[in-house]
């Protein structure tokens, strides 16, 4: 159940992650009137005011946004579909894919480790992903949990693969990897909380919508 912390009537906390996703969503955002008053990328502060009145942005990890906006200290965020696959929480909704900050997460190793045979190790910050994609396809899989250099872990032995977000695709080949498989495509998706969408439903809604047109614009 959602607990809204963040119940001012007259306030929408919208949570968006560091990086790739702020700097893309930043422009989105821009577009239908909510531009954060100071430069994100020099302010310290974690909680900035934006143009739109009543709106403030609350920037943090990724991997924090849906459990933000699940317990209700955010209203609205902005979070990577791998991040949100990978959380174990599910209450909020998930109206809107905004289209940015798109990659892929796939299935990479050695190439002489293309073909799993018996029990493969896996190695991933996508624990919960991996699991269930190896699962659905019969593999046996031993998951160990990384948090960065995944590449590393085929090189020295430590796994036979790894499931990790590809862009272009340059980083696993400067390492001498190949992508054995798309698992999913990953863009940014917009969430809300349950109780917010109730109790804020107009200004909610409001945002929603016109995102949602920027969106249909870009096409």
């Amino acid at each position: 159940m959602s607990i809204a912390f963040n119940a001012n009537p007259d306030e929408l906390m919208l949570a968006v992650s560091k990086g790739r996703i702020l700097e893309q969503a930043l422009p989105l955002l821009a577009r239908v009137g909510i531009t954060a008053t100071e430069d994100p990328d020099k302010s310290r502060k974690l909680v900035l005011d934006t143009t739109m009145p009543g709106v403030r942005l609350l920037v943090i990890r990724a991997t924090d946004v849906p459990t933000y906006v699940e317990y209700g200290a955010a209203d609205l965020g902005i979070a990577g579909k791998d991040v949100l696959m990978e959380y174990e929480g599910s209450d909020y909704y998930e109206p809107l894919d905004l289209g940015i900050a798109r990659c892929r997460l796939a299935v990479a190793g050695l190439p002489q480790h293309a073909e799993s045979g018996g029990r493969t190790r896996v190695a991933t910050k996508y624990s919960k992903v991996a699991r269930e994609h190896f699962a659905r396809q019969g593999v046996q899989a031993e998951v160990i949990k990384l948090y960065g250099s995944m590449e590393l872990a085929p090189l020295v032995g430590l796994a036979d693969r790894i499931v990790d977000l590809v862009d272009t695709g340059n980083t696993l080949k400067a390492n001498g990897l190949v992508e054995f498989e798309t698992i999913c495509e990953i863009s940014s998706r917009l969430i809300v909380n349950k109780a917010a969408m109730k109790t804020k439903h107009k200004r909610v809604s409001a945002i929603i919508a016109a995102l949602r047109k920027v969106v249909n614009d870009d096409g």
